[in-house]
């Protein structure tokens, strides 16, 4: 099968069914800390994610907005989900002005593909297909898109969607996925054309993981959801991916303590007091300036193929100078974790154990919990329900004008709600000190 591509080197040309990744590149890059300014968001940004119905889950996007929450809680960061099932690039430049002009953005995200390309029996080099000249017109829509956020000075990070993940056995990589990777190409040419947008492959990450998955076992489905729509598995990687593209910030917060000379040696991103070294027993107040986070419930299966929530989460304790033994690590009185003196002075990753109990893992389950609030309520009261509202019948004798004032005037008196639940969210993100403490096991 012959086909000209529009972004190299990810599926060989010699053999469109054998998958090359250069993933472990890109892995290493994102283990790598960057500074705030380098991060794609800025403070007081008003984020909007378009995208189709795999955004209209409210799955990716909201891990991506509560990622980059925890990660800078003194931030003003609001983000606004305006995915619509079924829809395309053609639609999504019709309703740019509405959905995202009108909700004050000044950073977005553009998630489209999976629908302009056709559906899971489609073969791009079929001519009843005609794939190139959905190709154009995708691109064509694309390129609206960019205008209208040039003109309205937001910034666009470009998104490829994602793989269709078949369910059946067999290669991983079939036609429709081809056709799916040239829509990726075309994401990433709108993204060149357009000066400094942001281009953001998650199509290459994704099949990279299913591939790794089914070389373990044929029949291992990572994403978690149906053909084209993941579940939190597979919007999970969606979402670190998209944040790994934006040079998201992996240091959530790195303490050394030299339990001989009873001194901290360093601490970044934390304020740490009161530290006390006793026989066995360290202890010491810490005041983080973000917080670890990954989502709950299913999500934890991706990580069996890509370890996401320590790529995503740098949350660092070292302590030298510990007699050999095992030593518990308690937050807020809490133990959450069990290592040797060894680990601890080669360095641990609190990451994972801080999210499963104690007052990290409390105080990301409320910011979780106001976020989804704050979403809920948009999407149902104000998007669905007003914005995309259906017409007023005929018979009812309302010219067109009178429905849109009228449509404008509840959209305005349901915002007014909003502050409200940005400040619910902002309320559950500021920081507080922490007991941590580290014990020897008798």
């Amino acid at each position: 099968m012959k086909i000209t591509r529009m972004f190299q080197p990810h599926i060989s040309t010699a053999n469109p069914m054998k998958y090359t990744t250069t993933a472990a590149i890109s892995l290493l890059l994102a283990a790598l800390p960057c500074t705030a300014a380098e991060f794609f968001l800025k403070n007081g940004d008003k984020v909007v994610m378009m995208g189709d119905s795999i955004t209209e889950q409210h799955l990716y996007s909201t891990y991506v907005e509560a990622w980059a929450l925890t990660r800078f809680p003194a931030w003003d960061l609001e983000f606004f989900n305006v995915g619509i099932g079924g829809d395309n690039a053609t639609w999504g430049a019709e309703r740019f002005k509405r959905d995202v002009v009108g909700c004050g953005a000044t950073a977005m995200t553009v998630n489209f593909g999976m629908n302009d390309c056709g559906g899971p029996g489609s073969n791009f080099d079929d001519p009843r297909y005609s794939g190139v000249n959905k190709i154009k017109e995708f691109m064509t829509s694309m390129q609206k898109i960019a205008e209208q956020a040039k003109a309205a000075n937001i910034r666009v990070a470009w998104c490829t969607t994602t793989p269709a993940e078949v369910m059946d056995e067999g290669p991983s990589v079939l036609p429709y996925i081809l056709n799916l990777e040239k829509f990726s190409g075309a994401v990433r040419e709108i993204a060149a054309t357009n000066g400094n947008a942001l281009f953001i492959d998650q199509f290459h990450p994704f099949v990279a993981a299913i591939d790794k998955a089914r070389a373990a076992d044929p029949k291992t489905r990572i994403g978690g959801g149906d053909v084209v729509h993941p579940g939190q598995p597979g919007q999970t990687l969606m979402a670190a991916e998209i944040l790994k593209g934006m040079s998201f910030p992996t240091l959530v917060a790195a303490v050394e303590i030299n339990a001989a000379s009873r001194k901290v040696v360093q601490n970044k991103n934390c304020q740490i007091e009161g530290l006390k070294v006793a026989a066995g027993r360290i202890e010491f107040q810490q005041q983080d300036n973000a917080l670890p986070y990954f989502p709950d419930g299913d999500a934890k299966n991706i990580l069996q193929w890509v370890p996401l929530l320590e790529q995503m989460n740098a949350y660092h304790l070292k302590v030298s100078g510990l007699k050999p033994g095992q030593y518990e690590v308690r937050l807020g009185g809490v133990k959450v974790a069990e290592y040797s003196a060894a680990q601890l002075g080669a360095g641990v990753n609190l990451a994972a154990p801080a999210l499963t109990a104690g007052p990290v893992a409390d105080q990301v389950k409320a910011v979780a919990a106001a976020i989804s609030a704050k979403n809920s309520y948009f999407h149902d009261r104000i998007f669905c329900e007003v914005l995309r509202g259906g017409h007023v019948p005929a018979f009812m004798e309302m010219k067109r004008e009178q429905v849109e004032a009228k449509r404008m005037e509840v959209f305005n008196e349901r915002m007014k709600k909003m502050p409200e639940l940005f400040a619910a969210i902002q309320k559950v993100l500021v920081m507080q000190a922490h007991q941590v403490e580290i014990v020897e096991v008798k």
